[in-house]
């Protein structure tokens, strides 16, 4: 590379990191068309950031189930989706890869099953936005020393990389049995701001949240009586 190429690709990252950091987040929202839109209410508790929204049943008691289904996700199509120029096949990527993830994380605490009944939860996720990590430039900016100092900063107060990706999405969680709604929120994960490993490729990011977004519902449904996201 040459050094004309390395100092425009440096003051490159230094222009983008800035407008990065100076640019307000795509937090997500009461969006319109999913089905507790109207339930979901401010969370108060939300610490981080990443669940703003949020409806509880209230002293759910979710060690009395045993098993989940669950659905397909859905891909938002909503106009007040966040998915700025994520094209519709990476959003279908995405999409399997929640199913999967979501999946794999609550086979260790539930049997997965596809037929409603007692002791039996349904989940429903949707899939309501995605932003790529910057070509190239995502990983630049944890290595070099611009970037790195930015994100360092970024890590310490736990909030999202620079030029790096995110994926948004909901959670609905009901009886199978009663199709009465037990919990749900809207939420935005994304990975470390200085994981390197989730800069690599315009979904690594997106992927790394979804693996995030995946552990924290199981999390959630350990307690004896289930507590409000925070």
């Amino acid at each position: 590379m040459s050094l004309n190429l390395i100092g425009f690709s440096r003051s490159a990252l230094i222009a983008l990191t800035a407008i990065s950091a100076g640019c307000a987040s795509t937090d997500p929202v009461a969006y319109q068309g999913i089905s507790s839109s109207k339930q979901l209410s401010v969370n108060t508790q939300n610490k981080d950031g990443k669940v703003p929204l949020l409806y509880s049943g209230g002293g759910v008691n979710f060690r009395a189930y045993s098993a989940v289904i669950v659905e397909p996700v859905e891909v938002y199509r909503g106009r007040d989706q966040q998915f700025g120029s994520t094209s519709d096949k990476n959003r279908i990527v995405l999409a399997s890869y929640m199913k999967d993830t979501f999946e794999k994380r609550l086979k260790s605490k539930y049997t997965l099953t596809s037929i409603p009944g007692p002791a039996t939860l349904r989940l429903k996720l949707t899939l309501t936005g995605a932003k790529a990590n910057a070509p190239v430039l995502s990983t630049a900016a944890k290595l070099m020393p611009v970037g790195l100092a930015v994100n360092s900063v970024q890590a310490a107060r736990g909030k999202e990389g620079t030029l790096s990706g995110s994926v948004n999405y909901s959670v609905e969680l009901y009886d199978s049995a009663t199709n009465k709604l037990l919990l749900a929120y809207v939420s935005k994960q994304y990975p470390g701001a200085l994981d390197v490993r989730a800069s690599l490729g315009p979904l690594g990011a997106s992927k790394v949240g979804i693996q995030k977004g995946a552990d924290d519902l199981v999390g959630r449904l350990q307690p004896t009586v289930a507590t409000s996201p925070q």
